[in-house]
This record gives structure tokens, sequence and C-alpha cells, in this order.
């Protein structure tokens, strides 16, 4: 086996993976990149890519219902979710095609395999061995592990693959069933995008959710407005639901389940709902991808599979070997591991010196979240439960679509903007949405919250008319009583 020497080995080519290649590659670092499947990971080839290119095709279906109205008559169309999954898998295919050429254009070692550290310190380098078509050694100076999540295989679900899924296989490039019937056990993000996804193609939805609210994290008037939605949508949701059993009867999936409050001793004499579906999405849980990477025999802490480290260096207990994304169990998103990506690599190579790039620190306070769903969500900051709980003051500034010019013109007029700042100081601490464009939208705001921008700053900023981005205008200025296009309170004086 033939060993190359790197200053930076990253273990995982999913989101975080990749970006933190590219980034060490920019400031003059040898890089070697190992990924034992795809890049671009989970998100890329299993979970935020494929979902919104079906997303774009069910925006498509949402619209053709209002062609009428628009002045397009459409006598009859036909729904084909294997043309749709056609075109998802090609967007798939062309972006991991695009990030490898991009690898490669920052001159970066692609190795496809399992990587494990094998030895080393920090002072000598560390040892990775890449089982692949042939095993291969390399040798680095920091390392980098971002090897990612994948669904939870939760035995009592008895997931079969066949029609008990979890979301990699209903995105799997030969999925091309829309089951008449589906199940969705959780009601959380990748529950209610499914959700919307196959219920825009036609199958009757049922979701059950062991929390009292689907979607939980977010603002309760927001989770009120989608799931308004969702009933008009062939989508039903059964709410503080403890799924007991799951099984493949051959002809369908039988659910059993119980109340959630129902204590875990009288389960057995609790009166049982039962739920029948041609197929049954398990939407629950993810594990994290630290199994086989050596973290025993060197000493890296872990939690349950999570790989612990420094929460502002991302450095875990060994001290050049660095961590991010999934696999540290913190937030499960990809613009989360870009930035850890972002503060790993700066740490790391700060640390090796000679480059171009000072120690750094994350920031989690302005993280934004979306949820794709029609409509889709947005938000950012903190929510008004969180406020109250913190004993903060706040302004709160609402504004729905039916009142903006832009959205009445595109016949988009459900939903609503919510701002919240702080009283005393007017500085924006938050802010949700739901309705078109709530994920762009949101931006504006978390720039806002990022760099302690008040209600004024937003206010008094021209925005250009008509545009969607004006909701942000108008809920900024509802909070101080001065929205235009919209009754509210009078101008707030302190």
């Amino acid at each position: 086996m033939s060993e190359i020497f790197y200053d930076l080995a990253i273990i995982g080519a999913g989101p975080g993976g990749y970006h933190a290649a590219i980034r060490a590659a920019q400031y003059g670092a040898k890089v070697a990149l190992i990924e034992k499947d795809k890049l671009g990971g989970t998100c890329l080839n299993r979970g935020c890519i494929p979902t919104k290119a079906l997303y774009a095709s069910v925006q498509s279906i949402d619209k053709l219902k209002d062609f009428e109205d628009l002045g397009i008559e459409i006598k009859e169309y036909t729904l084909n979710f294997k043309k749709a999954v056609e075109r998802k898998n090609r967007v798939v295919e062309e972006l991991v095609g695009g990030i490898a050429a991009l690898e490669k254009a920052w001159k970066n070692d692609l190795y496809y395999g399992h990587g494990q550290i094998i030895g080393g310190d920090i002072s000598s380098g560390y040892d990775i061995l890449i089982r692949g078509q042939e095993k291969k050694k390399i040798r680095a100076k920091r390392v980098l592990l971002a090897t990612g999540s994948s669904p939870a295989l939760i035995p009592s679900f008895n997931i079969d693959h066949e029609k008990i899924l979890t979301s990699d296989d209903i995105l799997d490039p030969n999925f091309i069933t829309v089951p008449d019937r589906l199940l969705i056990i959780g009601a959380g993000v990748i529950g209610c995008e499914f959700a919307n996804i196959f219920a825009s193609f036609g199958s009757k939805v049922t979701m059950l959710e062991y929390l009292g609210s689907p979607i939980a994290t977010e603002e309760p008037m927001i989770v009120k407005e989608l799931v308004k939605k969702f009933n008009k949508s062939n989508i039903e949701i059964k709410t503080s639901q403890n799924v007991l059993s799951v099984e493949n009867t051959g002809s369908s999936v039988k659910v059993i389940t119980c109340s959630a409050s129902v204590p875990r001793d009288q389960i057995e004499n609790a009166e049982k709902l039962i739920f029948e579906a041609d197929i049954c999405l398990v939407s629950i849980g993810r594990m994290k991808e630290s199994k086989d990477l050596g973290l025993e025999e060197l000493g890296i802490k872990t939690d349950r599979g999570a790989i612990k480290c420094n929460v502002n260096t991302l450095e875990t207990s060994v001290k050049g070997i660095y961590a991010i994304g999934d696999v540290t169990g913190g937030l499960m998103l990809a613009h989360v591991a870009y930035h850890e990506a972002d503060v790993a690599v700066a740490n790391a190579l700060a640390s090796i010196g000679g480059f171009p790039v000072k120690e750094t620190k994350t920031d989690y306070n302005t993280v934004p979240a979306t949820i794709f769903t029609s409509p889709n969500i947005g938000s950012v900051g903190v929510r008004r439960k969180a406020a109250k709980d913190r004993g903060l003051n706040i302004l709160m500034g609402q504004f729905p679509y039916s009142s903006l010019g832009k959205a009445k013109c595109m016949g988009e007029e459900e939903g609503f903007i919510v701002t919240l700042a702080e009283k005393d100081t007017y500085k924006i601490i938050g802010a949700s949405c739901i309705g078109v464009e709530a994920s762009e939208l949101i931006a504006e705001l978390a720039l806002a919250i990022k760099h302690g921008l008040t209600i004024h700053d937003v206010a008094e900023t021209i925005h250009s008319h008509p545009t969607i981005s004006e909701m942000v205008l108008e809920s900024s200025e509802a909070a101080i009583g001065k929205a235009i296009h919209k009754k509210g309170r009078p101008i707030y004086k302190p």
C-alpha cells in the first residue's frame, strides 16, 4: 500500500465534507476527500435536493388548479410520477457531477471507500486506511470527520424496504410508485414534506405523530395554517399516537397505535386504533454514522453514536481531529454543516500554520430553517414561546399575503409572516413565515438578526414594489404600528 501525505484528510463527502475540501484547497492546502458511497451524501442523493426536485413538480400541480382563474384553460392533464422521478434523478446526477468537477478543479484527491483512522498523533500526522476496490493508506496532518447520518432502523417497526420504507427507500432512483394509501410515521419536517409530495400526486395520506403537534418546533400559528392546508389536500394528521406495531401483511401494511398519554404499564389494556395502507414510510430519527472509524482506538469520545467535539472549535477530544455535521448530533441541516466546515477547516489549518487563515468559532445564533410543503415555511431566531420563557418583552408584527399586491397578482394569498423584536431595543430577534417563497424571505431577516439590526433598520430600507420581499417590510412596520396595507395598532411609543 502506498502512502501519501496530506495537510487535511476529510472522511465523508456530504455537504460538510465536500464544502470543507474546497474551502481548504482555497487556502492552499493539499486535501484528500474520502467517500464510501456518492459525492453529496444524504442531502444531495437522498434528502434535500431530490425532495426539492419533486417539490418543484408539486408546485406546478398546485398552479394547474388555479390556471383557469389566471386566464389559462387546460381541459385535461395527466400526472406522471415516473417522469417526475426521472427528472429528479437527472438533477441529482448533474449536481453530483458538478461537485466532482469542482473537486478536480481544486486538485483535491478523491478516494472512494471506507475511511478509518488507524493511528498517529497531532505531531506526526494520522494514518488513514481506505478500504475500497483496493486498500490504500494515506497520512494527514489533520483529519475532519463528516460522515453524516442515516435513517434509524427501529426494530419494532419492522422496516423491510418493500412496504415499510425509510426516506432512503422512497427516494431510491427506481422508486416510481404512488400508493393509493400512504401511512407516514412521524410528522416532523421529513414526514410533512413527503406527505405534501405524495398527496399532490394522488395518495391518501395519513400521518401518525407521537407529539401533540406536527413540526412541534415551529410557531403554533404557523403549524395551524399548515394543518388547515393539509386538511384540504387529502392529508390527515393523527397526533398523540404511540405506534405499538407495524406489520407487512402481504397485501398491505397494518399499524396499531394507542394514545401517547397511556402509561407504559397500561398499554396492554388501552384502547387501540388500527391503520392500514399500501405503503408505510417511517420518518422518525436518524443514526449517526460513526462506526468503524477508529474512534474508540484513538480515544475520541462519543455519546450514543454522536462524536463529541468542542462546540466552538469543533475539535474532538483528540487534538488535530475535528468533526462536523450530522455525526456530531447537532442541528441536522446542510447549511449548518457548511458553516461548521468553514470553522473546522480554519481551525485545522491555523493549527498547522503557514496558511492565510485564523482560528475562528461557530455561531449558531442565527440558523434559518425551511420546510418545503405547500405553502412552504421559513423561520429563524427566537419563537414567541421561547421569548416568553426567557422573559423577553417583545413587539410582534404580522402581515398576511392576502394584503400584498404581488401575492394577489400571483394568486398566492395563503399564509402570513411574523416578525419579533425586543421592545426596549427594537432589535429583531426572530421571524416565522408560511406562504410562497417563505424560505427565501427568511434570509433577509436572518441577515438582520445576525448583524443586530432593528425594526427601524428594515422598515426604513426601500423594498422594490411590487415584490414578495415587501412582506418583510410590512411585517416589520406592523410591529411598530406603521404597516400601510394592514389596519393594526397605533404607532408604538416606548
